[in-house]
């Protein structure tokens, strides 16, 4: 839940749209809006395979690494990789960060926490999580020290078990 303009959101894909709107990063008109929605929605697929990762059992965790690293690497990649070249432009839609933009930074940066080399074959990815990184805003939470959350722990995840458990 989120608690923002004396409103109280729940579910994660209703939130992204109202602050993506409220900010400016959800597209100039229907066809940005309608890309950037559906770049958002595959990114969150493979996202959330990230997110699962460290509530999976220790001995499935590595095959989960392995299988997130095809996923990655043969569907999701290659389709960004080719938007960007295609598109020649910084960013995934239009000229300007979008909310697709945020996602699929925030999706590298996971999944690089787990498999360092991962963009190693995307050169046009590898240059839009260099150039997206360093806009300062993104760059200042990024940094150490900032509210941006590291990944999940030992204790975050007994933490989790123990809060939903029946």
């Amino acid at each position: 839940m989120v608690e923002i303009d004396g409103m109280k959101l729940v579910q994660t894909r209703s939130i992204l749209h109202y602050i993506a709107e409220k900010h400016h990063l959800f597209g100039k008109d229907l066809k940005e809006k309608t890309l950037i929605d559906m770049y958002v929605e595959g990114t969150l697929d493979l996202l959330e395979l990230i997110i699962m990762h460290p509530f999976l059992k220790p001995d499935d965790q590595q095959k989960e690494v392995v299988s997130m690293t095809q996923k990655a690497v043969i569907r999701y990649f290659p389709v960004f990789e080719k938007i960007l070249k295609d598109h020649g432009q910084t960013f995934l839609v239009g000229n300007q960060l979008s909310l697709a933009d945020v996602i699929l930074l925030q999706t590298i940066l996971a999944l690089e926490e787990k498999i360092p080399n991962i963009l190693s074959a995307f050169p046009h990815l590898q240059e839009f999580t260099v150039k997206i990184s360093n806009i300062p805003t993104i760059k200042k939470f990024l940094e150490p020290g900032s509210k941006k959350k590291p990944p999940p722990d030992d204790i975050y995840v007994r933490t989790v078990y123990t809060i939903f458990a029946p």
